[in-house]
């Protein structure tokens, strides 16, 4: 159980990390222009996922809260606090991801290679940064149930 609290607890950290940095910076790009924010989106985030390294981090650390829930189904209330939260993390991502961060990705990404910006793109951003903020909660909100589930299943 040891190995796998280590495991789950620092692979969503690191997920926080990533989430809470979209929301830290999200007042600073309010001030952006059209043609700025797009290209701040489309250059400093080019490795944050697939195929560098930063695209797999989610991913683990979703089927590491699995496991960890897995290993401890047997050790009541913590088996219920990891539930869920893994399932937490499943809403992140996929559910909030895809429907509220990629399709805002996609715009600004077609938009950059078009050199042009799309009418809308206030709308987008609003999408973009809202879901980053919607799973820096869900993110949060995990790491807080695991980091309970670990230390209620330790004996005092």
């Amino acid at each position: 159980m040891r190995m796998w609290s280590i495991v789950a607890l620092t692979l969503a950290a690191l997920v926080l990390g990533t989430s809470f940095a979209h929301v830290l910076e999200w007042p600073a790009k309010l001030r952006y222009d059209g043609p700025e924010y797009v290209r701040l989106q489309t250059s400093l985030y080019v490795r944050w996922g697939p195929p560098s390294l930063t695209g797999y981090v989610e991913p683990a650390a979703i089927a590491a809260a699995v496991a960890l829930a897995i290993v401890l189904r047997h050790v009541r209330p913590a088996f219920a606090l990891a539930a869920t939260a893994a399932g937490l993390m499943l809403v992140a991502f996929p559910v909030v991801f895809f429907w509220r961060v990629q399709p805002a990705n996609r715009v600004f990404w077609t938009a950059a290679s078009a050199g042009a910006m799309p009418p809308d793109w206030g709308a987008w951003r609003t999408q973009w940064e809202t879901g980053h903020a919607a799973r820096f909660v869900l993110h949060l909100t995990a790491f807080a149930l695991m980091a309970a589930a670990v230390a209620g299943a330790r004996p005092a």
